[in-house]
């Protein structure tokens, strides 16, 4: 397999290479190359390889200008999850607490309906997506921009292992590879490449987020922006997206429109609050005793799913 041969050596050289290059080390390299030892190692440590010209590759990411040369995955789910309608959910690692909020919402939202979520793991909103996905019982794939064997941030393992026990993290590097700075910009091809829309939570001016945005409304995807405070540094790159012709996000609805999907039955609305309101937020943490970050995430949830409106700082039923 010379696809599995290049994404080896790419990994072993620390290059970024789509196609075997010239030169005497490639060459050597392919002639020593034994494929299927090479996969039967992978094999032995859960991990699965997908070459780009094999008929189970995604096709949206096989659409893209660079295609990887393949996909090292690991987890329990069919590779079929890869090509299954998907929906990314990006945006900054240092996140507020709302956008931390609407990442976990949309996760869940999105993935209750039917869409698989995809992200890169990272702190912030993309690990709180995962997160949401997998509170729904939905799919969610992690796209990691390091070996398929590291768990990055070291932070996430269990992250990790939760979506491998339902879902797929993949890679287009091979085990060893540590994280390196140019690597995430590489990696967020593939998140925008599976994906038939994106929507971007939170991103400062050069977030990574943007690059996840601007390479998917390159091959013509949807792109969706969370509105933000105009005083905020982490609506700025929202908020320019939007300037650009990226559609406002105001709810998983704005989605799944664009896949032609409603929005899936709602679960019991659990939080106790609809029986408080009309009140304000400061009103509901000293009625209920609980703390102020968990009363305005469970309102942020609220409002995402329709439950509830807010006028002038007081929330009412909708």
């Amino acid at each position: 397999m010379t696809e599995l041969a290049l994404a080896v050596f790419a990994s072993e050289t620390g290059t970024h290479l789509l196609r075997p290059p010239n030169g005497r080390g490639w060459s050597s390299h392919l002639r020593a190359f034994d494929a299927a030892g090479y996969e039967q190692q992978l094999a032995a440590r859960g991990y699965r390889f997908v070459a780009r010209s094999a008929h189970g590759f995604p096709a949206l990411l096989q659409a893209i200008h660079d295609p990887p040369t393949g996909l090292f995955v690991r987890g329990e789910a069919e590779l079929e999850l890869l090509s299954r309608p998907a929906v990314a959910v990006v945006g900054a690692r240092a996140c507020s607490g709302y956008g931390a909020s609407v990442g976990r919402s949309l996760g869940r939202e999105l993935a209750r309906a039917g869409l698989v979520v995809v992200s890169g793991m990272a702190r912030g909103v993309d690990a709180e997506a995962h997160r949401g996905a997998l509170d729904a019982g939905g799919a969610t794939v992690a796209v990691l921009g390091c070996g398929i064997d590291r768990d990055y941030p070291a932070a996430h393992a269990e992250l990790a292992r939760r979506i491998a026990a339902s879902g797929l993290l993949v890679s287009e590097y091979a085990p060893g590879v540590e994280p390196a700075p140019w690597r995430f910009p590489a990696r967020n091809r593939i998140v925008a490449g599976l994906c038939a829309a994106t929507v971007v939570v939170e991103a400062r001016e050069r977030s990574g987020a943007l690059i996840t945005a601007d390479l998917a409304l390159e091959e013509g995807r949807e792109v969706f922006a969370v509105p933000g405070e105009i005083t905020s540094s982490l609506s700025a790159g929202t908020n320019a997206l939007l300037k650009l012709g990226a559609s406002p996000l105001t709810g998983a609805e704005d989605v799944l429109e664009s896949f032609g999907l409603a929005p899936a039955e709602p679960p019991r609305e659990t939080s106790g609050l609809l029986d408080l309101l009309p009140a304000t937020a400061d009103e509901l943490v000293r009625r209920t005793g609980r703390p102020a970050s968990e009363i305005a995430r469970a309102l942020v949830e609220l409002e995402l799913a329709g439950a509830v409106a807010a006028h002038d700082g007081i929330y009412r039923v909708h």
